[in-house]
């Protein structure tokens, strides 16, 4: 049985570039609807399967700090950040790292999209992650969690995995639980946009993130700092 006294932990990775209020929300959601005693955030350091972020690590993880910084049940996990000089980020090394630190039945759950779910069978060693850590996705109320047309690889463990909010806390690792959170449109990408453009991101990041941008005159040019 899981070690209820530390209680089912999230674990919410991403590039951060930058942290905004959809990915807040994301994160205040699935501590509601999954019943999370935890919200963990982990900065990507250097991703595998995407292209490099275009702000410094140091910078995207100063963001989530100042972010969080008076966010009750949130946390930061700065290892992938520390290691983003040296090598690729791969989520399977992440989670047996979590999982060191956690110990073996504390249950964690990776908090993604259903885009990224959808792409889950490209990630390095993906089967070994149903053995780390459980899989909560986000999908817009309405939409029916989907993971493409076909008896594929994914799917199959989908299908086997399936399960609901209850069942997170009954063993370590191993579940997929669909749960819908508000749809809210918003996109790191168009932000950096804006902010290229002399735009505001007012609202659209925390201000305490914004502050920061400002400050060290992030994303204003169309490259960056």
């Amino acid at each position: 049985m899981s070690d209820v006294g530390a209680g089912v932990l999230g674990l919410f990775g991403g590039t951060f570039d930058p942290l905004h209020i959809a990915h807040l929300r994301l994160a205040i959601e699935a501590r509601e609807t999954l019943g999370l005693a935890e919200v963990c955030f982990i900065p990507a350091g250097n991703p595998a399967l995407r292209e490099a972020p275009q702000t410094a690590a140091v910078h995207r993880l100063a963001m989530v700090e100042r972010a969080l910084a008076d966010a009750p049940g949130f946390s930061i996990d700065t290892a992938e950040v520390l290691n983003a000089a040296s090598r690729p980020s791969y989520t399977v090394e992440t989670l047996e790292h979590q999982r060191r630190l956690q110990g073996p039945q504390r249950p964690l759950v990776v908090l993604l999209g259903s885009d990224a779910f959808a792409r889950l069978e490209a990630w390095h060693r993906w089967r070994e992650l149903f053995d780390l850590a459980h899989f909560a996705v986000a999908t817009r109320p309405g939409h029916e969690l989907t993971v493409g047309a076909g008896d594929t690889a994914l799917e199959r463990e989908f299908a086997a995995r399936r399960g609901d909010p209850a069942d997170l806390a009954k063993a370590p690792a191993g579940r997929i639980v669909p749960f819908a959170i508000t749809a809210l449109e918003i996109s790191a990408t168009a932000i950096r946009k804006r902010l290229a453009q002399g735009l505001s991101a007012r609202y659209l990041v925390p201000d305490a993130v914004l502050d920061y941008i400002e400050s060290h005159q992030i994303y204003r040019t169309p490259h960056g700092h």
